[in-house]
């Protein structure tokens, strides 16, 4: 049976239920993107996959850094994926404990570094970051916009280690521009059920691409 981990922030976490960690039912999930992915690979071969998302609301890329090995390294998967950056800039914003961009190339870099020593194996697919002007960030939403240059640091370390890198923040900003932007993400960086089907579309069709469900 192939493992796949989820990593990340509160897109990934999704108000999952923390105790479930590990067991193969939607409560463990979350209700967000990595639910919708589940849902599509158990449907089409729901005893070749254990699917753990191990997401936490809040996370920033040391925060990744720091609980990797409990997180990931210790599930042993055969994939891997990451989405997280939002924070580094929000927290900065909010709180002035955000990471700055150099140290977050840093930290992106030798995540991805150590984990491709102790799982030469695991496939990996990166997310990139996104944002848009909604009602948690439209206050101070050139700040906000600094969360693009994060993504741009995040394809530049992707590419680097020849992991998997999924763009999202053009798809994002095409189905605002025709919709508006609260049918996707709720407040401008938290996916609603739309924005959650997008992610999934997106990682789904990568993932087949190159043969990795």
């Amino acid at each position: 049976m192939k493992k796949i981990v989820f990593y990340g922030d509160s897109i990934t976490d999704a108000n999952r239920v923390k105790e479930a960690q590990g067991a193969m039912n939607s409560t463990a999930y979350g209700y967000g993107y990595v639910l919708q992915i589940a849902g599509r690979i158990l449907a089409e071969k729901p005893n070749d996959y254990h699917i753990i998302n191990t997401g936490i609301s809040g996370n920033r890329i040391c925060d990744l850094y720091a609980r990797i090995k409990k997180d990931v390294w210790n599930y042993e998967p055969d994939v891997l994926s990451i989405l997280v950056g939002v924070n580094d800039v929000w927290h900065e914003i909010t709180y002035q404990n955000g990471v700055d961009i150099e140290r977050f190339e840093k930290l992106y870099d030798m995540l991805l570094e150590d984990t491709k020593k102790v799982l030469p194996n695991t496939k990996i697919i990166i997310l990139e970051p996104f944002v848009l002007k909604g009602t948690a960030t439209a206050g101070r939403y050139e700040r906000y916009l600094e969360v693009r240059d994060y993504a741009k640091v995040v394809e530049k370390v992707a590419k680097k280690h020849g992991t998997y890198f999924i763009k999202l923040q053009e798809k994002f900003d095409k189905k605002a521009e025709e919709y508006g932007v609260e049918p996707y993400l709720v407040d401008g960086v938290h996916p609603n059920t739309a924005g959650a089907t997008l992610i999934a579309e997106e990682w789904i069709k990568c993932a087949k691409e190159n043969n990795i469900i």
